[in-house]
């Protein structure tokens, strides 16, 4: 309930904040919102938190199902063999820490990596590779479980889905404002004049609107690791676990992740850039290290 709660009170704040950013554009052009969108300025704000935030909340509802299909994860409950059931119950001891329900756990098969994900904190999912189980000590990997873990319980999934959604809203109402400014002019003239140049500018605006708004999803899943690394310490009592399994990756090559998954997996890639949704593996080990001196 607190958070259906939280995303309607999100989407209201979405938008007033759409609104009050259309306003200033127009004010910026010497115009009015009424002069460059019409008189229904109000349903375009809403049909952008709408369409915004529909695509990604239907991915994250249905993330867990996604999830075991593109990665063939078969869920285990302990009883396959010793393996499974240390696996089972390590994530049990860890939901237990960070005082949350058990979650689903399941292997795939593949490179070294591990993921979780679901629209609830106490329904979630957490995966590990076949390849990921075999190259780690187990101490290694119950810190990579305490990585996802904390994912989990940051509910880290449900706020990157705001955050897309929100910036998909913007790309929506910034896009159109700006299309209808350059095509119609600041005088509010008759869209029909102009309904091509309108809608190419509209393509050409969403398409590059949406690369910096994909920039500033990747920094914020950035800053999403540092958190999920240092809850890993937390709930292990100690960052040297961390660390170790962070030194393990960066002599593995981590495995691709399908796009919806990738912010949520214990890796990336041994590269990092500003399209990446992890720090490198050097850095992410130095923040460690500075959490456990302070």
């Amino acid at each position: 309930m607190k958070r259906i709660f939280l995303f309607v009170v999100t989407n209201i704040a979405v938008l007033l904040m759409l609104g009050f950013v259309a306003q200033a554009l127009c004010a910026f052009f010497g115009t009015s919102l009424a002069e460059v969108v019409g008189p229904n300025a109000s349903s375009l704000l809403i049909y952008a938190v709408v369409y915004g935030m529909l695509g990604s909340v239907i991915s994250l509802l249905m993330s867990k199902q996604m999830a075991k299909m593109s990665c063939h994860a078969k869920t285990i409950d302990g009883t396959e063999g010793e393996v499974e059931r240390w696996l089972v119950d390590t994530v049990r001891e860890l939901a237990d820490r960070a005082n949350l329900k058990m979650p689903e756990v399941a292997i795939y098969p593949g490179a070294a990596n591990a993921f979780a994900t679901g629209a609830f904190r106490n329904s979630a999912l957490v995966a590990v590779s076949t390849d990921i189980m075999s190259q780690m000590s187990r101490e290694e990997l119950r810190a990579v479980l305490g990585h996802e873990m904390s994912h989990v319980a940051n509910g880290d999934m449900v706020t990157l889905t705001l955050v897309q959604g929100v910036l998909n809203a913007f790309v929506i109402v910034v896009s159109r404002v700006l299309a209808s400014v350059i095509a119609n002019g600041s005088k509010g003239e008759s869209r029909r004049n102009n309904n091509g140049l309108y809608f190419l500018l509209v393509m050409v605006l969403q398409i590059a609107l949406g690369i910096l708004a994909s920039l500033i999803v990747m920094w914020f899943s950035r800053k999403r690791e540092y958190a999920a690394d240092a809850g890993s310490a937390k709930l292990l009592g100690t960052p040297s676990a961390m660390i170790a399994a962070l030194r393990r990756l960066g002599n593995l090559q981590p495995g691709t992740l399908p796009d919806s998954l990738r912010a949520m997996g214990i890796a990336e890639g041994k590269k990092t850039s500003i399209w990446s949704t992890h720090p490198s593996i050097e850095d992410r080990i130095e923040a460690l290290q500075n959490f456990g001196a302070g």
